[in-house]
């Protein structure tokens, strides 16, 4: 079994800003809410600063898209149109 490392003295745990959306997220009260002052903003970020390195984002949609799904088998239908779509278009 392997141990997690101790942050450095000065350092944030890899896990504090999965700890501090997640802070932020439940204390949303609808969806809208956590779109606005979450997802959005993560988002945003994502895209400056892989845009600032050359990176391309691979989340779907116009600009971005992420798609929450009730079950296993919608995200699995979901992936599939994803993926049938980028193999059509590579045609």
């Amino acid at each position: 079994m392997t141990r997690r490392k101790t942050p450095k003295p000065g350092k944030a745990s890899p896990d504090a800003l999965m700890r501090d959306l997640a802070k932020r997220m439940e204390a949303c009260p609808d969806a809208e809410t956590l779109n606005d002052q979450v997802i959005l903003p993560f988002v945003a970020a994502l895209e400056s600063v892989c845009g600032a390195r050359g990176y391309l984002l691979n989340i779907y949609g116009e600009a971005s898209n992420i798609v929450f799904t009730g079950d296993e088998a919608q995200a699995e239908e979901i992936y599939a149109l994803v993926e049938n779509y980028l193999d059509s278009e590579a045609d």
